[in-house]
């Protein structure tokens, strides 16, 4: 679902299960282009960065950049 409030445009909701204030990714069109990109936590705070920065998250996630992290981790 997408939704507009003041400067930014939601684009996901990263969880959404519960009501705790789960990490979002926004688009920020008038924000210059190395800020477009922001991603809030559930704390409150966030990170902003360019389309590009976030391109290159994207293809590294997709092959695999991640998975050593996420399986030496213990939760």
């Amino acid at each position: 679902m997408m939704r507009t409030s003041s400067d930014l445009t939601h684009i996901v909701t990263f969880c959404g299960k519960c009501s705790c204030g789960c990490p979002e990714l926004f688009l920020d069109r008038n924000a210059s282009a190395e800020k477009r990109v922001v991603i809030t936590d559930d704390f409150g705070q966030r990170i902003q960065m360019s389309l590009e920065q976030l391109r290159t998250l994207v293809a590294d996630v997709k092959t695999g950049v991640l998975d050593d992290v996420l399986a030496t981790t213990a939760i």
